[in-house]
């Protein structure tokens, strides 16, 4: 219990400080808005529609891993400023609870993003989904997790570095496009109608579980890293 209380003050902590701010999630929102009116210009969703539901998947979660590196590439920036890291270093609580709670936080800022976005790709893209919608509810979080869960972990790996907003997207991308394929065609899939997305559900799920362990586990190496 002490273990997710100390989650919880940690998730609570970078909640009230982004609803203070909105700093994340009106730069997430602004970059995602921008593709998505870019493409949409690109061609014509109207006259295209079967173009524009293979691709949408693709645009949707190329916007938002871009948008998301925006956000987490600036999300230890409290920690690192405030010494936040270095108190950490010194007490008794867990130090994956503090990425945790820094983790799920990036989640729901991103699920926002996603909130009001979805509605948008559908309306620029002019999309109708052949295929059965409730898979969504499992792609969209599972999707999302992936690309924050990596980030969050990765964005620590970079604090120490000099150029910090080049390195997270070095990094990431690469270890970042399994769960993006699977993101990718098991959307595609749903929008489609064309195959069904159980297998890539199932990889996006696998990729999820390996990776959150692989990072609760080495985040302690990590912050007491000099």
């Amino acid at each position: 219990m002490k273990y997710v209380r100390t989650v919880w003050l940690h998730l609570s902590k970078d909640l009230r400080l982004e609803w203070r701010s909105r700093d994340a999630i009106i730069a997430m929102l602004s970059f995602t808005l921008l593709i998505a009116v870019v493409f949409a210009l690109a061609f014509d969703p109207t006259g295209q529609p079967t173009t524009a539901r293979a691709v949408s998947g693709g645009l949707l979660w190329m916007g938002l891993l871009f948008a998301a590196t925006t956000a987490l590439n600036g999300s230890w920036d409290r920690e690192r400023r405030n010494q936040v890291l270095d108190a950490q270093r010194m007490t008794p609580a867990a130090p994956s609870a503090l990425f945790l709670g820094k983790a799920i936080a990036n989640f729901l800022f991103v699920a926002a993003v996603e909130v009001i976005l979805g509605p948008v790709f559908f309306l620029f893209f002019n999309l109708h989904v052949l295929g059965d919608a409730k898979w969504l509810a499992a792609i969209l979080p599972l999707g999302t997790w992936a690309l924050v869960v990596n980030g969050t972990f990765l964005a620590v790996l970079s604090l120490r570095t000099r150029n910090r907003a080049m390195m997270l997207p070095m990094v990431l991308f690469p270890v970042a496009i399994p769960a993006l394929l699977a993101m990718v065609q098991a959307t595609t899939a749903v929008l489609t109608g064309e195959f069904e997305p159980q297998l890539w559900i199932r990889v996006l799920f696998g990729y999820d579980v390996i990776f959150t362990t692989i990072s609760i586990l080495l985040f302690e190496a990590v912050l007491n890293a000099e």
